[in-house]
């Protein structure tokens, strides 16, 4: 079993060469948010949720992205309030934030 119920990264790619990335759409703040409310919340220091970086997740023509695992479950995300929907459905409540939700 893993150490972590839920382990959500978050694409932070930037492409030198101008294209569309992840961190076009301010990924790292979007991440560095998700990862001080879940500390915030007690998810982190209870096991429950891990927040990381990921580098390209290849993904890009879904603008940012971020993917929950163990499962699979990969989502866009525009601001905070889409991040905050995601820890409180997603990791917190184990429901897929079907609006969020990308295939």
């Amino acid at each position: 079993m893993s150490h972590y119920r839920h382990h959500i990264f978050f694409c932070t790619n930037k492409r030198e060469d101008g294209s569309q990335c992840c961190e076009n759409f301010n990924a790292k703040e979007m991440r560095d948010y998700a990862k001080k409310r879940s500390k915030e919340l007690g998810l982190v220091s209870s096991g429950k949720v891990r927040v990381n970086t990921a580098g390209c997740l290849n993904r890009c023509e879904h603008g940012p992205v971020a993917v929950v695992y163990p499962d699979a479950v990969w989502y866009s995300f525009v601001d905070k309030e889409d991040v905050d929907e995601i820890i409180k459905q997603h990791l917190v409540n184990d429901k897929v934030v079907t609006r969020l939700k990308i295939d």
